[in-house]
């Protein structure tokens, strides 16, 4: 038998599919975060011997078409031809298979929480060189050629600011600190980008495989879009990713030297510090909504959860943390 609603059977036949050899499954268990879509990690073991170390990667619940997931599908394959650090997307899921709407791809072996990262013995070399790491990967990633792209949204500042402040208005809660910031937002929009480039959308400490030598992986594209690549860097620097070590800026590990430094030696254009300042508190800002929603979701009774809640105490640190930046 399977875990939850995953047949072992089912999904060996998906992965014997595609190797063109049966396979049996082994280890399958739920892995930690994803909240919005699931990620399985299982061993497929060939007669041979021969072992596959592999993750599924789904939406939660039922098929609801794979339109979503076939788009991250084609994204993972895309920046990894183009030199990125991401796991090889290897199956997409049928209808007929029966396992909801998702894709199969390599298990790549590291750590992903940030406490561990930024507090463990065994990644103190690696939190040397994570900020020029996570540079480099960024420069890769905003140099990726939107026509090699599957078809992505085109999200500039002054179209992620009116669905904040419009988020804002549906939830109907008075936050000062969220008016003054999107205010602010608004009469400091830099110039749009000569050209939209790729964004990954969610590149910070949390997503990054991280092993003793360093970042080992990117993982969660499902918010990638067209747009400033200075949005992953600033977002990389909001406060709430640096996990209580706040005096280092960029992801709780470097320096902002560091990452910049990085990521022009690699190909990425000159970050200017105001339009990484920029970026930096609407990402605050996001992350202060986003809490608010999700601590709605939990007092409204659509979803009962003690970690919802808990976001919901988050949201008096984004204010703060949003007026620390634009005064």
């Amino acid at each position: 038998m399977g875990v939850a609603d995953i047949p072992d059977d089912a999904l060996a036949a998906v992965v014997a599919r595609s190797l063109d050899r049966s396979v049996t499954v082994e280890g399958l268990r739920r892995m930690a975060g994803g909240a919005s879509r699931e990620s399985w990690s299982f061993d497929a073991l060939a007669a041979d011997g021969a072992r596959h170390r592999l993750v599924l990667r789904r939406d939660p619940g039922g098929y609801t078409g794979q339109s979503a997931r076939s788009v991250e599908f084609d994204l993972l394959r895309a920046v990894r031809d183009a030199g990125v650090s991401v796991p090889a997307a290897s199956i997409l899921l049928a209808p007929e298979d029966g396992l909801g709407a998702g894709f199969v791809m390599e298990r790549v072996d590291g750590e992903t929480i940030p406490r561990r990262i930024l507090r463990d013995d065994e990644y103190e070399e690696a939190r040397t060189r994570l900020a020029a790491q996570c540079g480099e990967q960024a420069a890769r990633i905003h140099a990726v050629p939107p026509a090699a792209l599957p078809e992505l949204p085109t999200l500039l500042a002054a179209d992620q600011v009116a669905q904040y402040r419009d988020v804002l208005d549906l939830l109907g809660e008075p936050h000062p600190a969220f008016e003054l910031g999107l205010r602010w937002l608004a009469d400091h929009e830099p110039p749009p980008p000569p050209r939209p480039q790729l964004v990954h959308g969610d590149f910070r400490n949390g997503n990054f495989v991280v092993g003793p030598e360093g970042l080992r992986s990117v993982l969660d594209w499902e918010l990638a879009h067209l747009g400033d690549p200075v949005e992953d860097l600033g977002w990389l620097c909001v406060k709430s990713w640096r996990f209580g070590h706040v005096d280092r800026v960029v992801g709780g590990f470097g320096t902002v030297p560091d990452l910049v430094d990085a990521y022009r030696a690699a190909g990425g254009g000159d970050v200017e510090p105001n339009r990484l300042r920029y970026w930096e508190a609407f990402g605050t800002l996001k992350w202060g909504v986003i809490c608010q929603m999700q601590a709605s979701t939990h007092l409204q009774g659509a979803v009962r959860s003690v970690e919802l809640a808990a976001l919901g105490r988050r949201v008096a640190e984004m204010e703060w943390d949003v007026l620390e930046l634009i005064t």
